[in-house]
């Protein structure tokens, strides 16, 4: 490991889906043509479908999944199998229980249905039976293949689960993209991650960032970490900045506290419903991001001390503030707090002389520097000088010439990931 303008690297592309929350899977469920005597029959939700279907959607996706209730996640168990609704009444399903054989579901009042028995952990679409195959939008699993995304149902292996419409502290409502240990892992460890819908999805711009490949390569040290990726919005410039900066005049950010207490007072709590319910949330706790997302992964950290385990940052914009104005940035931030008790991560590509020319201390003004290199050099340094150690609380990577996007990020996001699995 090595210890160590032109626009400095923001990373500030958005990616917007449309937006319900749920929970972890339980054990096999007894899905045939019998029934299980303890769920309810599916007219209750139907009526609840026909009386309000967005409001019944949103309800029926929230909580933790259990096999012997109504809840949890589409589809939802239902005595004879499983009742798959689509609101966009495409008009048929397919899936792995029928050998994708489209199968007409039942037109109802701005919905279709169909009762279905089928195994935990079959993959299915809607269709029209020709051109439109699709996802199911309420789907609490889903996976992706040559055509896009898929919807899974309730598996028991290592899997993605979307989460909807998360909110709270005055920002905008932003879905979760969850992924989930097997059923049988022990879960002793949540990592929060930003720009979640570029995690996972290897059809998302740039190519994603294949987490979930990257906690697969750990083998067992990945085996029982929640990873859970909260989407960006149209705000992501706001919302992962601690002070406002100007860039070619024009003003953005500053709202960093308030996207911190948002992931601090809203979704570690409905992570903790979803996924523990009745327990607390694992004591081991993390941030990750790349560029802005690895800025505002250190200013959570520091915000909420304490409550934190780790916080990583990839190529991470630590000069924001100073780029055209002289608000402070977290480098001065850090050397001000001083040691604290957050595991650091802190990494970076490309090269640059690291001057300051502009006298304002932060060794930005190289126009040739790239990936922020100097910034994180300096955060490096500075960290240092205040007390971490190396190895042991401060983990720095230089990896050069690098560059500042996903396929990079991509490539060496296996060792956040293993200091955070080794904790």
């Amino acid at each position: 490991m090595i210890r160590s303008r032109a626009w400095p690297a923001l990373g500030v592309s958005v990616w917007v889906l449309a937006g319900c929350s749920g929970g972890a899977v339980s054990g096999p469920v007894d899905t045939g043509a019998n029934g299980v005597a303890a769920l309810r029959g599916e007219d209750e939700l139907l009526d609840a479908l026909r009386v309000d279907r967005d409001a019944a959607l949103q309800r029926y996706s929230e909580g933790p999944f259990e096999p012997d209730v109504s809840g949890g996640g589409w589809p939802v168990p239902v005595v004879g199998g499983w009742l798959f609704v689509d609101p966009n009444q495409t008009g048929a399903l397919a899936g792995g229980f029928n050998d994708w054989i489209p199968e007409d579901m039942v037109e109802d009042a701005g919905f279709s249905y169909l009762v279905r028995a089928a195994d935990r952990g079959d993959s299915y679409k809607f269709t029209d039976g020709a051109d439109d195959w699709h996802a199911d939008p309420w789907a609490r699993a889903l996976t992706w293949d040559g055509n896009g995304e898929m919807s899974l149902l309730h598996p028991v292996d290592a899997h993605v689960e979307h989460l909807y419409s998360a909110s709270g502290a005055g920002l905008a409502e932003r879905d979760l993209h969850v992924w989930v240990p097997a059923a049988d892992a022990a879960i002793d460890r949540v990592l929060y991650a930003h720009d979640g819908q570029n995690l996972f999805d290897p059809t998302a711009m740039w190519g994603g960032w294949h987490l979930d490949d990257a906690l697969l390569g750990l083998g067992a040290a990945g085996e029982t970490t929640l990873v859970v990726g909260i989407f960006n919005t149209n705000d992501r410039m706001e919302e992962y900045t601690h002070v406002e900066d100007t860039l070619d005049g024009d003003p953005y950010g500053g709202w960093g506290d308030a996207y911190g207490d948002f992931v601090q007072e809203q979704v570690r709590p409905l992570v903790a419903g979803s996924y523990f319910p009745g327990a607390a949330e694992p004591t081991i706790t993390g941030l990750l991001g790349s560029s802005l997302g690895g800025l505002i992964s250190f200013h959570i950290a520091d915000r909420y001390p304490g409550e934190y385990s780790f916080a990583a940052s990839m190529s991470g914009t630590m000069g924001w503030g100073s780029i055209e104005l002289h608000n402070q940035t977290l480098i001065e931030r850090y050397a001000a707090h001083g040691h604290q008790a957050t595991v650091l991560y802190l990494d970076s590509g490309g090269s640059g002389d690291c001057v300051d020319s502009d006298g304002d201390g932060i060794n930005d003004d190289d126009p040739r520097g790239e990936d922020n290199y100097c910034e994180n050099m300096q955060l490096r340094d500075t960290l240092v000088g205040a007390g971490y150690a190396f190895d042991a609380d401060l983990y720095h990577w230089y990896e050069p010439g690098a560059s500042h996007d996903e396929q990079a990020w991509a490539a060496r996001v296996a060792q956040p990931l293993a200091i955070f699995a080794g904790l």
